[in-house]
C-alpha cells in the first residue's frame, strides 16, 4: 500500500485506467488499462500515432475529462472524489495547458491573456507578474498587440508565458511545436524546457516530434490504447511514422 508521502512525491500517479465511448458501431474503448507514475518535477513526453488516445490520456490527466474506470492522482489529490467544481479548483491552482492552436482569447491583449489565468486565481499584482512573464519570453516589446497582429511563434510564447504565470505543479502541453516551424518550434521547446527546471514544474507533453520528446527524462508510447516506456526500435518507428506522414502532405 502506498504511504502518503509516496503519493505525494508522485505528481502524477495513474492506476488502470480506461476510457470508453458510445459509437453508432458500440462501445469503443480508447485507453486500455493505463498505469504511470510522474514525479514531481519530472518532464514525460508521450508519443504515438493519430488516433492511439494521446490527447484522451493527456485531457483525463489535466482533469478536463471523466475516466470509465480507474484512478489518476494529481499532486496526491484523487480525482475520482472530486465534483466538477472540485476539479475546476484544482486546476486552478495546480495545473496549465498549452495547447497547440495556442488558444488565446482573440479580443485580449498579449499582456491580458497573461493576466487572465492570475486574475481568475486572485494572483497579487497579475498585471506585473504578466508583464515579466512576457519579458521572460522575449515579447515586453509586444504587450499591447492582439494575437492577430502575433505570428505563430509569438503567439504560443504569450501561451506559454500564461501557462507558467500561477507557477503551475503540473504543466500539460498538447503538440506545443505542432504548427510552428522547425526555427520557432526550437525557440519555443527551449523557453518551455527553461521555465520548466526554474520552476520545478512537472511536464508532460503530447508529440509526434522525436527531437522534441528526446528533451524529456522519460519517453512513453502510446498506441491503441496502451502506455509503454518507449524503447530505442519504438522511437525509430514513431520517426519513420512521422517522417512518412510530413511526406504525404507535401504531395
Amino acid at each position: 500500500m502506498s504511504t502518503n508521502s509516496e503519493l505525494i512525491a508522485s505528481a502524477i500517479r495513474v492506476t488502470n485506467l480506461k476510457k470508453s465511448v458510445e459509437t453508432q458501431e458500440g462501445e469503443l474503448t480508447i485507453l486500455k488499462g493505463i498505469n504511470m507514475d510522474v514525479k514531481q518535477g519530472e518532464s514525460v513526453a508521450i508519443l504515438g500515432p493519430s488516433g492511439s488516445g494521446k490527447s484522451t490520456l493527456l485531457g483525463l490527466l489535466a482533469a478536463l475529462d471523466t475516466p470509465t474506470e480507474g484512478e489518476i492522482m494529481l499532486d496526491g489529490v484523487g480525482l475520482s472524489n472530486l465534483n466538477e467544481e472540485q476539479k475546476a479548483a484544482l486546476r486552478k491552482q495546480k495545473v496549465s495547458f498549452i495547447f497547440q492552436s495556442f488558444m488565446l482569447v482573440d479580443t485580449l491583449t498579449a499582456l491580458e491573456n497573461v493576466m487572465l489565468p492570475a486574475e481568475l486565481a486572485g494572483v497579487n499584482d497579475a498585471k506585473t507578474k504578466a508583464e515579466q512573464m512576457l519579458e521572460r519570453v522575449g515579447l515586453g516589446h509586444r504587450l499591447t498587440h492582439l494575437p492577430k497582429q502575433l505570428s505563430g511563434g509569438e503567439q504560443q510564447r504569450v501561451a506559454i508565458a500564461r501557462a507558467f504565470i500561477c507557477e503551475p505543479k503540473v504543466l500539460f502541453a498538447d503538440e506545443p511545436t505542432g504548427n510552428l516551424d522547425s526555427a520557432n518550434g526550437d525557440k519555443i521547446a527551449d523557453m518551455l524546457f527553461a521555465l520548466n527546471q526554474e520552476s520545478d514544474t512537472t511536464l508532460v507533453l503530447v508529440t509526434h516530434d522525436l527531437h522534441l520528446a528526446k528533451r524529456c527524462a522519460r519517453q512513453l508510447t502510446m498506441d491503441s490504447g496502451v502506455l509503454t516506456e518507449t524503447t530505442e526500435s519504438q522511437a525509430a518507428n514513431e520517426q519513420d511514422t512521422t517522417g512518412q506522414a510530413v511526406a504525404a502532405e507535401a504531395v
